[in-house]
């Protein structure tokens, strides 16, 4: 008899996707499950080289490596507009961005290849780009430009006086007119194939999560502010301005960004956006 082994979970470490694992009902799994919490990058790198079975990923992470994944509907980090936590700071007009150079956090590829599109596809400028540790004062040292995102980005708007700052859900909003998805729960097919009944037990678990953190975001506000500052007010706009949820409204805008980032390429090729079934749920789009 083959001893099964517990389903490794990702975790990112950002509050954007506290309410999905917030109450994650981990007594009802004991030795089953396993989490991980690391940033977004760190999870896309573990999930791809399979030394995790399932995690909250970079979308952009889900096409590079859409073969070996299927995404759980009704869960992800989305927004149709302002996202707060994904800022762009510069103090020259976008229209002159083109000559200069913008750093990038190392943290997300979903954001870097977002700003990529927006202002290449919508503004028609090509900067240049280089990676630097997400501390906004020594970005802005050597560049004219500074990409934030989650607890980074929130944190630096804050102290931020020097800078203009551009949301990049909202840009997305007003050049689409789509729903943008920053995060997507990917699980790898290997793992669906062999333990389907216990991935739809996890699945389940996150959509119990996800509804009762938003019955109730108390908690999550105190922890936010007991953890990276704020006040009351900011966190309950925050939590409630970000959506969990992983439909078609939500496919349509995340497979245009990914048709917009495979016409230039920043994706080899085109991706298909597959949704898991449960054959009891009977929802699947391929």
């Amino acid at each position: 008899m083959t001893i099964k082994q517990p389903i490794r979970i990702g975790r990112i470490n950002f509050a954007n996707a506290w309410p999905i694992f917030y109450n994650f009902p981990h007594d009802q799994f004991k030795d089953e499950v396993e989490f991980i919490s690391q940033v977004p990058t760190s999870l896309n790198q573990a999930l791809a080289r399979n030394e995790i079975d399932m995690a909250a990923v970079s979308s952009f992470a889900y096409g590079q490596d859409f073969s070996q994944y299927v995404l759980l509907p009704d869960l992800s980090v989305s927004a149709f507009g302002e996202v707060q936590s994904l800022l762009l700071f510069h103090q020259k007009p976008i229209a002159e961005l083109g000559q200069g150079t913008i750093a990038l956090p190392t943290t997300s590829a979903t954001s870097v290849n977002l700003l990529k599109i927006l202002l290449t596809k919508f503004n028609g400028i090509r900067p240049q780009y280089q990676y630097a540790a997400p501390s906004l004062n020594d970005m802005m040292k050597q560049a004219d430009a500074a990409l934030l995102i989650g607890d980074d980005a929130i944190k630096a708007k804050w102290t931020n006086s020097d800078y203009k700052v551009m949301d990049l859900g909202e840009m997305w909003r007003r050049a689409t007119g789509k729903w943008m998805s920053f995060a997507v729960w990917a699980v790898r097919k290997q793992v669906v194939e062999e333990q389907p009944e216990l991935v739809a037990r996890i699945y389940k678990a996150f959509l119990y999560s996800k509804q009762m953190s938003l019955l109730n975001l108390k908690p999550l506000i105190a922890e936010a502010q007991q953890t990276i500052g704020g006040n009351e007010a900011y966190w309950q706009r925050y939590f409630t301005q970000l959506k969990y949820d992983f439909g078609p409204e939500q496919w349509e805008g995340l497979q245009l960004y990914y048709d917009y980032a495979y016409d230039l390429g920043l994706l080899p090729h085109k991706v298909p956006i597959q949704i898991w079934q449960d054959t009891k749920l009977n929802r699947v789009k391929e």
